[in-house]
């Protein structure tokens, strides 16, 4: 039963970084992809961690997992901001759906 659950935990995330990877390529500015990158991509991590923690279920591992999550929790939403900083100060707007309409060809 607990390898059911280990299962389930690292089968979604693996599924939240594969949909973290979809809106790195699908979402329409850097403002957004790192949204999907750094909130999914850590709950991704997150469950799989959860997941080979609950697997082995030994103390050494379990910190270890522990501890990967908490530096994931800690640096993400970190670079997730001096991204969106950096991209701010290079003059990059965030998307609207305006300039989209506005971005089509004239015809």
């Amino acid at each position: 039963m607990i390898d059911l659950a280990a299962a389930i935990l690292v089968f979604l995330g693996a599924a939240m970084t594969v949909a973290a990877g979809v809106g790195v390529i699908r979402l329409p500015d850097v403002f957004t992809r790192m949204h999907a990158a750094t909130k999914v991509g850590t709950l991704g991590s997150g469950l799989v961690m959860a997941g080979a923690a609950l697997h082995f279920a030994e103390p050494g591992i379990i910190v270890r997992c522990v501890l990967i999550v908490f530096f994931l929790l800690l640096t993400a939403p970190i670079g997730a901001h001096m991204i969106g900083r950096a991209s701010l100060r290079l003059g990059i707007n965030p998307w609207t759906p305006r300039q989209k309409q506005d971005s089509k060809p004239d015809s």
